[in-house]
């Protein structure tokens, strides 16, 4: 039952109420009870709307699990034809249909990808052939920091426990290693559904971009006609949002690629360019960005940096990646798009746990999209202003 049914039913029982109340017959203790009545049903009223909400609220959250696989080729698809939207408009200008550019950009961007890719196995073969040559290396320094480890752990072991004259023995369990094709035959179904997935990116992507004006119109007009120029704004304002967004980590990602890759150089790193393009890059993950900017460096430079090598990487990436999050991030990307630090850290804490590592890349466009929708949404105004970083009053 909806606010108007609440309403009204609290004023039908009111005038009933005092009906009674002006009729001298009817008792005192009768009119008393039927104001309680009239509580408890408003009570249990408000009680069945409170766990109706609730209920469409886990469904919801069930869905958005259920459809991951889904809503993140859908929303990857968006943000990567909103990257290559301005060259299609580029191409535009000069006279080339939006179709055939469409598929020229789409078409130039799988290669790139591809080009990428297969320069990215061929250092990995690479890296793999000379990994034998290292492994002695590699064993006596995991050894030596095992060995102070276990020095270590023995001797808060021996501070805390009493001693034992007769130590029992301790059973070893011995278990085979899984290997690749163990592991691949295990994850079959998964790995064939994200190739599905990813096989349906560059179609999603091309029809986006191509269909780009239809879609927009066609948008609006799904809302009735008093609420299309509301639509029309928010619909411009999430794009917005978006472009602000991918222009600055694409500024902020060359930023700390160009310092990655000098330091990089310095130190004497092979293939520095394109190693720090990946580490500048994956730093702008939150949280899990700086453990996987700092394996292609490591793994590149293993054998040839000594331990003052290992602690400039780890300085330089760890730094890199603090201060786009504590300060590029707050200070200057944020207020752009207007959102709350509090709200970012727990929409990244979310949508990590519903989608995993892609939920940390789409939390904060989708975020922002939220917060311009509760913004145009009169019920959901208060949330907007919650959800953002400016003060709101009634």
């Amino acid at each position: 039952m909806n606010t108007h049914a609440v309403k009204s039913v609290q004023k039908q029982a009111g005038i009933d109420l005092q009906n009674r109340i002006s009729d001298q017959s009817i008792p005192v203790a009768v009119v008393e009870q039927a104001a309680e009545e009239v509580e408890t049903l408003h009570g249990s009223i408000k009680a069945g709307t409170i766990a109706q909400i609730v209920v469409a609220f886990i469904a919801i959250i069930g869905l958005i699990y259920l459809l991951k696989l889904v809503l993140v080729t859908a929303l990857a698809s968006i943000l990567l034809a909103y990257v290559l939207e301005p060259a299609v408009a580029g191409l535009r200008r000069l006279r080339i249909p939006r179709t055939t550019g469409a598929l020229i950009t789409v078409t130039a961007a799988l290669f790139l990808a591809v080009g990428v890719s297969y320069f990215s196995y061929n250092r990995a073969l690479d890296f793999v052939d000379e990994l034998p040559r290292y492994s002695t290396a590699l064993r006596d320094t995991f050894g030596s920091m095992r060995a102070k480890a276990d020095k270590l752990a023995n001797q808060a072991r021996s501070v805390v426990e009493a001693p034992q004259a007769r130590q029992k023995p301790v059973p070893v369990r011995i278990e085979q290693s899984q290997g690749l094709t163990e592991a691949i035959s295990e994850n079959s179904s998964t790995i064939a559904d994200v190739l599905l997935a990813i096989g349906f990116v560059p179609f999603l992507v091309y029809f986006m971009l191509a269909a780009k004006d239809h879609v927009h119109v066609a948008t609006v007009r799904l809302f009735p006609k008093e609420h299309r120029l509301v639509a029309h704004r928010t619909v411009g304002r999430i794009s917005g949002m978006i472009r602000i967004y991918l222009l600055a980590n694409l500024v902020v990602g060359l930023g700390n690629a160009l310092v990655c890759g000098f330091v990089f150089w310095y130190i004497g790193i092979h293939y520095f360019y394109f190693i720090g393009a990946i580490s500048g890059f994956v730093t702008l993950i939150p949280y899990l960005g700086v453990f996987l900017a700092l394996l292609p460096p490591l793994a590149s430079g293993l054998g040839t940096l000594h331990k003052t090598g290992m602690i400039t990487v780890l300085v330089t990436v760890v730094g890199m990646h603090g201060v786009t999050m504590n300060l590029i991030y707050p200070k200057f990307i944020g207020p752009r798009l207007s959102l709350n630090p509090l709200a970012v850290s727990l929409s990244l804490l979310f949508w990590s746990w519903i989608w995993g590592a892609p939920g940390l890349i789409l939390a904060i466009p989708i975020l922002g999209a939220l917060k311009i929708i509760c913004d145009y949404v009169d019920p959901l105004w208060n949330l907007g202003g919650w959800l953002g970083n400016d003060i709101r009053s009634n």
